[in-house]
């Protein structure tokens, strides 16, 4: 039977569980998993769209990408007993279709098959994500002093804390209450798990956020208000992230930083940190368009 493409539907119990189960082999096998939180957040609030290809009645592969301005950002994974299948290809031919040809894609791991469909699609790197690990964790002195997290009472105030300690970083810091609340939902979210460091006046000056799942303790984000920056803050809220995941039992950390942003990088491998993956972003070519 051949295989169809059809619109993937979050808020149907069928195409909920094969995504989830998805998402788990690919992360099996690849080692990541294959979309991003905020992918996933969106998709469910219908901000963006999901497309599924099923063979014989089986999801073997999704794809999903934002709408409305170009370019597109898509992601992308097929099955691990699917692939060789040109299935890939397949996905990735609609999202170029669906964009008009203007798309920025991820590929999470950088594995060869994805340079290679990225090669033959005529997509050039634009952006690299390094994920760094440190196994076994261990706190260096000089841990900042941080609060949990109050849900609710805390919200309006890390909103505008984020948004200011991110303002060059869009994915991160146009987080709106929603994407709050969503992250609130999830299973992983611990308030304890969310430092906040507070100034003199006691207001908001940084926050270390902790997503442990799996086993593995993720530096989720990392910010500090740009008029407290250059104290060493950072570093201290990246202690007292680790000192946090110690006393959980937490073994083994990980975190994404972009390769360019220099000072992060060189602050992570300081405390131990070490490369383990490298998520590239991809770009369609304007000959891409068709």
């Amino acid at each position: 039977m051949p295989d169809l493409l059809v619109p993937l539907d979050p808020t149907s119990a069928e195409h909920a569980n094969s995504l989830a189960l998805l998402i788990g082999e690919a992360t099996r096998a690849d080692g990541q998993p294959p979309f991003s939180d905020q992918s996933l957040v969106d998709l469910r609030a219908g901000a963006r769209a999901g497309t599924a290809i099923e063979i014989d009645g089986e999801i073997a592969g999704i794809s999903i990408m934002t709408m409305g301005a170009a370019p597109a950002e898509a992601e992308l994974v097929v099955s691990p007993t699917h692939r060789r299948r040109g299935l890939g290809a397949r996905l990735l031919a609609d999202v170029l279709a669906r964009s008009g040809g203007r798309a920025l894609i991820w590929a999470h791991g950088d594995h060869p098959d994805a340079r290679s469909l990225a090669a033959r699609a005529g997509l050039e790197p634009v952006r690299e994500l390094l994920q760094l690990r440190l196994a076994p964790v261990r706190a260096p002195d000089g841990a900042a002093e941080a609060r949990a997290f109050r849900p609710g009472a805390d919200d309006a105030e890390w909103l505008a804390l984020n948004a200011v300690a991110f303002a060059d970083h869009a994915e991160q810091g146009d987080l709106t209450q929603a994407d709050l609340d969503a992250r609130k939902a999830e299973p992983w979210f611990d308030p304890a798990d969310f430092l906040i460091a507070s100034g003199d006046d006691g207001g908001m000056i940084g926050f270390c956020w902790l997503k442990v799942e799996g086993g593995i303790g993720e530096f989720y984000a990392v910010g500090v208000s740009p008029a407290a920056q250059g104290q060493g803050l950072g570093r201290g809220l990246v202690s007292a992230g680790l000192e946090r995941l110690e006393a959980r039992g937490i073994r083994e950390s990980n975190l994404y930083v972009e390769a360019e942003n220099t000072a992060a990088v060189t602050l992570y491998r300081s405390v131990g940190f070490v490369d383990h993956s490298i998520d590239i972003q991809y770009s369609s070519r304007p000959s891409s368009a068709s």
